[in-house]
């Protein structure tokens, strides 16, 4: 495994296993089963709703809490700083755990600077070992460190060979704030697992798309989130540190990004409208 260093020395795990969209029922058993191939980094949110399953297939797994990173995220309607403390400490319980090793807020939006500033305490209190946002612009991400004691240690935004977030990166690099990817193979859209380019590299190493997507990101130095509910997929994706792409390689993929979304505008007001809706309990 290959690790970042995040801005307070902790080091987290380059790649991580995503359970967003795994329903509940499956949580434990897929977690469970990573666990075993080698992961160590367990990437949650309360929005997943899915939390105290996660913390089920942790404990079924028998790895010592200790040796594994688990991140979740607080959603908006939990923006405010007593809201945010109460639903943090929510996730601790349905975690089952002590401690989480990563929280982040998980939209720009809402009463951003309340639950900042909780993230602060909680973080200061030992609950939360780091913390930081997600799908925050640089824009948002400054307007957070300017006002407050703790800049972001990481930002989760989506990445992938058609949105490789160039100007991003650099600009997150720059502060020594770590990008995370999620949605690395963009769900599939857009043909990603049978794109020529990428299946042409991946026939060159004996490698998969999927596993030169994640090679891609972990040699930009993103910490890569892949998820899976099939173990031998599970397994295909962490096989990934035997090789490497070279400068020509990555510079191909370079000319793939179209340098949009391919899910969601986060500088439209309908989705800050669509997202308001949602609400997830703090406890």
């Amino acid at each position: 495994m290959e690790f970042a260093t995040l801005s307070n020395g902790n080091k987290i795990p380059m790649l991580g296993f995503g359970v967003y969209q795994i329903p509940p029922e499956d949580t434990a058993k897929a977690v469970r089963e990573a666990i075993e191939i080698g992961y160590r980094h367990i990437d949650t949110a309360q929005a997943y709703f899915n939390e105290e399953q996660v913390g089920e297939g942790v404990r079924e797994s028998g790895i010592d809490r200790d040796d594994l990173f688990i991140t979740s995220k607080v959603w908006m309607s939990n923006f405010a700083y007593e809201d945010t403390i109460s639903s943090v400490n929510g996730s601790l319980r349905r975690l089952g755990t002590d401690h989480i090793d990563l929280m982040l807020l998980h939209q720009p939006f809402g009463d951003v600077f309340g639950a900042w500033r909780a993230l602060e305490e909680l973080y200061k209190d030992g609950k939360v070992r780091a913390i930081g946002v997600s799908n925050f612009s640089p824009v948002q991400v400054e307007n957070i460190t300017a006002f407050n004691t703790i800049a972001p240690m990481v930002n989760q935004i989506e990445t992938n060979p058609l949105n490789q977030q160039i100007d991003v990166h650099n600009w997150l690099a720059e502060r020594g704030i770590v990008q995370e990817a999620w949605a690395p193979f963009g769900e599939g859209r857009d043909n990603m697992f049978t794109n020529p380019v990428l299946a042409k590299i991946g026939e060159a190493h004996g490698k998969s798309v999927a596993q030169v997507i994640l090679r891609w990101l972990i040699q930009r130095g993103i910490v890569a989130l892949a998820k899976s509910t099939h173990k031998e997929r599970m397994a295909q994706n962490f096989d990934i540190f035997d090789f490497t792409l070279t400068d020509d390689e990555m510079k191909t993929i370079a000319s793939l990004d179209t340098a949009s979304s391919l899910f969601i505008d986060h500088n439209s007001p309908d989705t800050v409208k669509m997202l308001s809706q949602f609400n997830v309990p703090r406890d």
